[in-house]
């Protein structure tokens, strides 16, 4: 499986265990039960919201995967497409590309909206004009991520849902605990295929891929 290798900017875990003595919050108590649940209930309701005509909602197979194999619903990733991009064709799994990208985990127990464990914004803003995507290639993302990104078009924005299972499963990542759903916001902003030079990037938007 591959790993995402953009930088991760938090840089340490939330308390891990729990004392009476210091009186600490074992923030991931239960953790790969709470995922579980969480993954299989968002699951069942974009299924419903896909059956009700809601096409903002999808449900996308990980690319290493062929539908004609018995797949589980851990083999798919979630996505709400927040905003649709002017561009018209897709990157390739060999290509390198620049994203604007936030993303954190399930509530937790300090955490009630998640907690953020990296973004590609300098500041708070989320601000694609005047940030700098960070760049990357996709071959070196999680197979959640990188199966958001291979149906994207440039200038689409995403949330994506990824299972514990298409991100680093039960290992530990930097400041993830294992076995995390990983929650994204992404806005692609550009890719090139091998062999096409990758201009240094100003914050300002880049010309449409093609043209």
């Amino acid at each position: 499986m591959a790993y995402i290798i953009l930088p991760l900017i938090g840089v340490g875990m939330a308390c891990v265990s729990c004392s009476e003595e210091d009186n600490t919050v074992d923030e991931w108590a239960d953790w790969q039960k709470k995922n579980d649940s969480y993954w299989n209930s968002l699951y069942s309701e974009t299924q419903q919201r896909i059956s009700s005509g809601d096409n903002s909602w999808r449900v996308l197979t990980v690319w290493s995967k062929d539908e004609k194999y018995e797949l589980k619903t851990t083999d798919r990733i979630i996505v709400h497409v927040l905003n649709e991009g002017k561009g018209t064709e897709q990157p390739l799994y060999t290509d390198t590309v620049r994203v604007h990208y936030v993303g954190w985990l399930i509530p937790s127990a300090s955490y009630a909206g998640g907690y953020q464990f990296d973004k590609s914004y300098s500041d708070d803003s989320f601000d694609t004009e005047t940030s700098i995507p960070a760049k990357g290639a996709l071959s070196g993302f999680t197979d959640g991520f990188a199966t958001a990104l291979l149906n994207m078009h440039q200038g689409d924005h995403w949330r994506i849902y990824v299972p514990y299972t298409l991100g680093y499963g039960a290992n530990v990542h930097g400041s993830i605990p294992a076995y995390s759903t990983l929650i994204f916001e992404v806005t692609l902003a550009s890719f090139w295929h091998p062999g096409t030079r990758v201009p240094e990037w100003s914050a300002k938007p880049a010309p449409f891929f093609g043209d």
